[in-house]
Formats: C-alpha cells, sequence, structure tokens
C-alpha cells in the first residue's frame, strides 16, 4: 500500500529524518517506537505530507504523493490521522465533528461535478473528437450526503460507545472519550490506513485502556495502521511489525516478539533497558 524510499526532511540545517525505507503492506499493523527526538512524529507527518518531505518518495496505491505536482488532498481522503492532542473542533459538536470531512468531502465534489457540466458543451467546442468529455453523473445532493453523513456518524459513536455524546461539545468530554471521537471522525472518511501519533500520551492512565481496546478492535478488523507509541505492551500484543528509530533512521524493524525478546541493535538493546 505505502512504499516510503530514501525520505528525509529537515528544518534548515537540522536534519530530522536522515533516509527513511519501509514498506507498508495492506493489513500490517507498523507500530513505531523509539527515544524522544528521534523522527517518529515527523515521519508520520510526512506519510501524508502534512509536512513536506525535503527528498524522497512516498509511494501511495503506485502514487508518489511526495511530489509537490500531485494534489494531496484527494489522497488524504484514504489516509486517516490520529493525533496525540486529539484536535477536535470545540465549537462543533461530537456529531458535527464526525461530519465535517464526510459533507466537506462530499458538496465539493458534487459542486465540481455541477461546474464541469455547465461548461462542458463549451470547453468541448474546443476539443478534438477524441478528446471530447462526457458528463459526470450525478446521483445525489447535498441533502442526501449531509444525511448519509449523519447516519453514518451516529453508527460509529454507537460503535466507540458514545451515542449518548452525539449533540455535547468536546470540551465536557474526557480525554479518552476525546480520542475515541477523533478515532471516529478518521473512520468516517472510511479510510485505507490510519495513521496514529501517540494516540495515548496525553491522556490519564486509567484512560488509555479504553482507547487501545478500540484500536485492537481495528486490528482485528483488518484495518492497516501506521502507530507511533510509547505503549510497549500494545505494540508487542497488537503489531505484526515493529520499528525501532533513532537520530532519523529505522535502526530496526523486526516482529515484536523477536524484536522484544532478541534485539540485535546495541541502541535498541539500551532502550528497552530503561523502558521496559
Amino acid at each position: 500500500m505505502i512504499d516510503v524510499i530514501d525520505l528525509k526532511k529537515s528544518f534548515g540545517r537540522l536534519e530530522v529524518l536522515r533516509g527513511i525505507n519501509i514498506t507498508i503492506n495492506r493489513g500490517d499493523i507498523v507500530c513505531v517506537i523509539g527515544p524522544s527526538g528521534s523522527g517518529k512524529s515527523t515521519f508520520l507527518r510526512c506519510l501524508n505530507c502534512m509536512e513536506d518531505p525535503t527528498g524522497g518518495q512516498i509511494i501511495f496505491n503506485g502514487t508518489d504523493i511526495a511530489d509537490m505536482s500531485v494534489d494531496i488532498n484527494i489522497h488524504r481522503r484514504k489516509m486517516g490521522m490520529v493525533f496525540q492532542q486529539f484536535n477536535l473542533f470545540n465549537n462543533k459538536t461530537v456529531l458535527q465533528n464526525i461530519m465535517l470531512s464526510p459533507v466537506y468531502v462530499g458538496t465539493t465534489d458534487l459542486r465540481r461535478a455541477r461546474t464541469h457540466n455547465f461548461f462542458l458543451p463549451l470547453t468541448n467546442l474546443f476539443r478534438s473528437k477524441a478528446k471530447k468529455q462526457e458528463k459526470i453523473a450525478i446521483t445525489t445532493s447535498k441533502k442526501q450526503i449531509t444525511e448519509q453523513a449523519r447516519e453514518q456518524a451516529i453508527s460509529l459513536l454507537k460503535r466507540i460507545g458514545l451515542e449518548d455524546k452525539a449533540n455535547v461539545y468536546p470540551a465536557t468530554l474526557s480525554g479518552g472519550q476525546k480520542q475515541r471521537v477523533a478515532i471516529a471522525r478518521a473512520l468516517a472518511m472510511n479510510p485505507e490506513v490510519i495513521l496514529f501519533d501517540e494516540p495515548t500520551s496525553a491522556l490519564d492512565p486509567e484512560m488509555v485502556g479504553e482507547v487501545l481496546e478500540l484500536m485492537k478492535q481495528l486490528a482485528d478488523e483488518g484495518m492497516t495502521m501506521v502507530i507511533v507509541t510509547h505503549e510497549m505492551g500494545f505494540a508487542r500484543e497488537v503489531g505484526t511489525r515493529l520499528c525501532f528509530m533513532d537520530e532519523g533512521v529505522i535502526m530496526e524493524e523486526n516482529t515484536p516478539a523477536e524484536f522484544f525478546s532478541n534485539p540485535q541493535c546495541p541502541r535498541a538493546v539500551e532502550f528497552l533497558s530503561k523502558v521496559l
């Protein structure tokens, strides 16, 4: 699904990523661990081009999304993101937060289709017969898009056990509830992969379990996930592959069982001695 080739990222003279190479297959649960400042979060943010890479390629479903000529927003629709600090809109209800992206994308596509169809007779006058375009079939309306997004959002809230919180604002929720809503918001776009940037690090210890349990459910359903985490137990139990990063490179990549029982890299041995 994703091929990362010689990925580099610098902030001025500071080289944060120094050549990342990894292939992420459909259904993989890749846990990325390492000390603070090793480049883990920057790597994750580069995967969906929230940070523009300085060099290298990110091939997502056959397209190099690191190419500046590519419309990254089209590809982000299939790449969900869950942040450390939730990033919910506090001026919108829980239901509105989950509905926001599907409604925006659906109405944007509808508007573009209508504009295309309106100008099509004129633009086709200037095209050769072989290059004439067809009308885009429009099978929905703005009202239907909104209703479908609402139904899906309610279904997702039922799934995460927060149906009764649909019409409240994020400020009234606990940290664990906010993160579960953030995961539901990512799921609302039916992504092919979800990126998690330390999803439990801002939570109180008793709230960590409810978020990890939801992530385990996604793993059981075959969702492709890339997870930057400090939760070693979760990485060992749920991950299909584990990447240890330090100094802007992947120093070791292995199965969790092999990594935790027999790390090969001296830096990984030192790291594990401090966190386990």
